[in-house]
């Protein structure tokens, strides 16, 4: 034991114990355990009539652990399909949030000072409402008898073309995807375009760039350490996202979530449903070690 651990008193040792102890004990227990009870799962039999086969079903008897689960994972490829489905919509709902709260995030953070917080509050202003009530809204605004519908029907129909249905359909998914997601990106971007010196951009000026030329030499690369924490704020959650396809879209629209969903409480496969869940982590876990290598590297400029 080192001179500086030597010399802490019993009460120092306590007080320490009690404010590292605390996160590492509920991290074990509602991150770690869980994670490793899933892992076991994934190992095991499906039960006879769902959940988990005993290890032992009779005296004597040792059903053991199978690779099974993944082999059939592997070997059929609409589990794959699903998979990169959801992991294409995953990519474009994040796209698509950055494109939109790029310049949104921009204007609050040059915004002056006493309109900032206003601003910011309209951005999470949606959060105060249900969640479900958000996503039922949007059946309503893409509804067969909705003026948007009806608008664009009547458009199509003027060309000749026939008429589309926006409701129970990827498109429904993916813009309820993007609004319900798109203050996860607006805020990490705001909150580092708001620390940016202005005095780099006047010194950009002074050396003959336009404003295109500060935005691009400037203000984008001090930008991307809050373009990866957002895009990993929205990635996340999307990936494991049942609820909107399941209420916006159509039959042909399940992602990995919803088959996830499907195999604990549906076929009640626990076995195969753990280890789709192990496949959605290992991608997900993926995505944020690129995303912070990134941010590691750009990070310097910012």
């Amino acid at each position: 034991m080192s001179k500086k651990h030597a010399e802490l008193s019993p009460a120092a040792r306590l007080t320490k114990w009690l404010v590292s102890g605390s996160p590492f004990v509920f991290l074990l227990l509602f991150f770690a355990a869980p994670g490793i009870i899933m892992v076991l799962a994934s190992f095991r039999y499906p039960g006879e009539f769902g959940g988990l086969a005993p290890l032992t079903a009779d005296p004597g008897t040792l059903h053991g652990l199978t690779l099974e689960t993944y082999r059939f994972f592997f070997s059929d490829l609409i589990y794959t399909e699903i998979f990169f489905k959801s992991l294409l919509v995953a990519l474009a709902t994040t796209l698509i949030c950055l494109v939109m709260a790029y310049p949104l995030a921009l204007l609050i953070a040059r915004s002056p000072k006493r309109s900032r917080d206003f601003m910011v509050l309209l951005v999470i202003l949606p959060f105060a409402s249900n969640f479900l009530i958000r996503i039922y809204a949007w059946m309503i605004l893409l509804g067969p008898q909705a003026a948007l519908s009806l608008m664009l029907n009547g458009l199509l129909g003027a060309f000749g073309m026939e008429p589309v249905h926006l409701l129970f359909s990827p498109f429904a998914v993916l813009v309820a995807m993007v609004y319900v997601h798109l203050p996860f990106m607006v805020l990490p971007l705001y909150t580092n375009l708001e620390r940016h010196d202005p005095a780099l951009l006047d010194a950009a000026q002074d050396l003959g760039a336009n404003a295109w030329q500060r935005f691009w030499r400037v203000t984008f690369p001090l930008s991307l350490p809050g373009i990866f924490s957002g895009s990993v704020l929205v990635f996340i959650p999307v990936m494991g996202m049942f609820a909107i396809p399941d209420i916006l879209g159509g039959t042909g629209d399940m992602l990995i979530g919803n088959l996830i969903k499907e195999q604990f409480l549906g076929t009640r496969d626990w076995p195969f449903g753990s280890t789709l869940s192990i496949m959605l982590t290992i991608a997900v876990l993926l995505f944020v070690w690129v995303a912070a290598k990134l941010g590691s590297t750009r990070g310097r400029y910012a």
